[in-house]
């Protein structure tokens, strides 16, 4: 772990230098009140510079880095991997991962840009196994793509867990909100995942459906979590974009497979919750709103 240390000097050399060289005869001349009077706004001036150097500094990195083993690197789908980390000597960072949805920063020791993970594993496996899973797409040239090169025991840095995840409050009691409607494409399905196995009431809700959207079926992860996602209320929708001649599911994107289905009879009692790429959330919220969806009730976690 690191910690970021800043130390200041209230005066710079090169202030210094200026002021011996031009200014102490006439400080010197004056009587003590002037010369705090004429200093007031030259200390105001340095402090407000050093507070802005200071917290420019502390954005560069704001964040406290645990440093933690990976525990397995393996294919989940074309382009796809599992990234499972152990957290479980860090108490405190497991257990801050609270809501489904929320996200870290983890990086790679001696590379210097990291990226942004969304948790795919429910907050109660953190509690009581100590560990973080990812789905992590690698994409050529990023952190993401060196991850994913990586072994069993190998060390990455995470940061703490951000973000307030999905507000389930809008769309709670499940008895009130009837029908929930999920949209998710390539590798936004996984804070879904999180989401639909921490357990959301969809047992209890009458219509819950994901529409689930990538290039094929290679590139579909969590296939073998349909089965037991079905049992627990959940209907898996997927939709493809690139299908071949053999399949018989729906095609082209989850906003048109939606807009064709919809299916929504009450919007006041409707819910949505949205990860995945701009356009289709921006497609898919104006269909909602279309109908009569509160945006309140459209769900995001960023």
């Amino acid at each position: 772990m690191s910690i970021l240390s800043l130390s200041f000097s209230p005066f710079p050399n090169s202030s210094l230098s200026h002021l011996s060289s031009h200014a102490p005869s006439r400080i010197q001349s004056l009587h003590p009140s002037s010369s705090m009077t004429l200093l007031k706004p030259l200390h105001h001036h340095l402090r407000r510079r050093l507070s802005i150097s200071a917290a420019a500094a502390v954005r560069q990195d704001t964040n406290l880095w645990t440093t933690a083993p990976l525990v397995t690197v393996s294919p989940a789908a074309e382009s796809l991997f599992h990234v499972t980390i152990d957290v479980s000597d860090y108490p405190d960072l497991a257990n801050s991962h609270t809501k489904a949805g929320q996200y870290l920063q983890l990086r790679i020791p001696d590379v210097e840009k990291p990226s942004f993970l969304a948790i795919a594993s429910p907050p109660s496996l953190a509690a009581a196994k100590g560990v973080f899973e990812f789905l992590v797409k690698s994409i050529s040239g990023s952190t993401a793509e060196l991850l994913c090169g990586l072994q069993k025991g190998d060390v990455v840095e995470l940061s703490q867990v951000m973000g307030k995840g999905f507000d389930l409050d809008q769309i709670s009691p499940a008895e009130e909100y009837q029908t929930v409607v999920i949209f998710a494409t390539g590798s936004g399905i996984s804070p879904i995942r999180s989401l639909i196995e921490a357990g959301f009431g969809a047992d209890r809700r009458s219509d819950v459906r994901v529409y689930y959207g990538a290039r094929n079926l290679k590139r579909m992860a969590y296939q073998d979590r349909f089965e037991n996602w079905a049992s627990s209320g959940v209907k898996v929708v997927p939709v493809l974009s690139q299908p071949d001649d053999a399949w018989k599911g729906e095609d082209g994107y989850v906003q048109a497979a939606f807009a064709r289905a919809k299916n929504i009879f009450n919007p006041q009692s409707t819910g949505a919750v949205l990860c995945g790429q701009k356009q289709m959330a921006e497609e898919v919220t104006s269909l909602l709103v279309a109908d009569g969806v509160s945006t309140e009730k459209i769900l995001k976690n960023f």
